[in-house]
C-alpha cells in the first residue's frame, strides 16, 4: 500500500474495490492510498486492470463493491460531472475536439465552470507545457504533432487547476524521441506544480522514470505498490520478479526536467 499522506485527508484512496463486466474480472478487492505530491504508475499487461482502475477515480466506470475516497469523501456520493471538473483527465488519444481549435480545447473545462479568466488561463497553461499561445493558440488539432497534441491534452488537464490528475497511457503512442521529451517535461510539470497524479502505463522502463510510486497490477490484483527503487530492489512476487527480468528493469532512472 502506498503511503499515507502526513496530512489526515488523503487526495485519494481506493478501498476494497472489485469491479466485473460479464464473466471477467477486471479488479479484485484493491486497496491503495495516495498522498499528496505523489505520482502513482498503475503497470501491468494487457487486461490487468489499470485503465478500470484509473477510470474508478472519475467515475468514468463504478466499482461493484467498495469505495473510491477523493480527499475523504466517498466519490459515490458525488455528482459524477462535478467530480470529473475537479480532477485533470488525459485519456490515451489527448481527446481533443477536431472542430474546436487549440485554445478552445484547452478552455473546455475553464467554460463548463464559467471561469471568467478562461481565455488567459488556458494560455498560460499552454504556456506551462511549452506550447506558445501566440502560434498554436489559432491551430486546428490536425495541424500538429503527435507530441504537440498530447501536450495540448495536458494543458487542457491543467488548466482549471485540478489537484489531482489522471492519465491514461498518455505517451504510449508517440515515437522514441518525442516520448522521452514529453516524459521529461511532465517530469518538470509535477516538480513546479508538485501535483498528485496517477498514470496508467504499460511501461516499466517509464514507470521507474516518473512516478514515485508503482502498483504492479495481474487479474485485478496488486501484486506489489512499492517505490520504485524498493520495487527493482526487492521484487514482493514471483510475478513481480519474472516482470523486471523480462523487461530487462535492473536499476531506476531518473528524468531529465527541460
Amino acid at each position: 500500500m502506498v503511503a499515507p499522506s502526513r496530512s489526515s485527508t488523503a487526495p485519494l484512496r481506493a478501498d476494497h474495490v472489485s469491479k466485473r463486466f460479464g464473466d471477467l474480472v477486471a479488479l479484485d478487492d484493491v486497496s491503495l492510498s495516495l498522498a499528496a505530491g505523489q505520482c502513482l504508475a498503475l503497470v501491468g499487461e494487457s487486461g490487468s486492470g489499470k485503465t478500470t482502475l484509473l477510470r474508478c477515480f472519475n467515475r468514468l466506470v463504478e466499482p461493484d463493491t467498495g469505495r473510491i475516497l477523493v480527499e475523504d469523501v466517498d466519490a459515490g456520493q458525488l455528482d459524477p460531472v462535478a467530480l470529473r471538473r475537479r480532477i485533470g483527465y488525459v485519456p490515451q488519444d489527448g481527446g481533443l475536439l477536431p472542430h474546436w481549435r487549440v485554445q478552445r480545447n484547452v478552455e473546455l473545462v475553464l467554460r463548463l465552470v464559467e471561469a471568467p479568466d478562461a481565455a488567459e488561463r488556458a494560455r498560460a497553461a499552454l504556456s506551462l507545457v511549452g506550447l506558445d499561445p501566440g502560434r498554436f493558440a489559432d491551430r486546428w488539432p490536425r495541424e500538429l504533432s503527435g507530441g504537440q497534441r498530447q501536450r495540448v491534452a495536458i494543458a487542457r488537464a491543467l488548466a482549471a487547476h485540478p489537484k489531482l490528475l489522471l492519465l491514461d497511457e498518455p505517451f504510449g503512442a508517440l515515437d522514441a524521441i518525442t516520448r522521452a521529451e514529453l516524459q521529461d517535461s511532465f517530469t518538470a510539470l509535477r516538480a513546479e506544480l508538485s501535483m498528485t497524479c496517477v498514470l496508467v502505463t504499460h511501461d516499466l522502463h517509464e514507470a521507474t522514470l516518473l512516478a514515485t510510486t508503482i502498483a504492479v497490477l495481474r487479474r485485478g490484483r496488486i501484486e506489489q505498490c512499492a517505490a520504485p527503487e524498493l520495487l527493482v530492489r526487492a521484487p514482493a512476487t514471483d510475478y513481480v520478479r519474472t516482470l523486471l527480468a523480462r523487461v530487462r528493469v535492473s536499476h531506476v532512472a531518473t528524468a531529465v526536467p527541460t
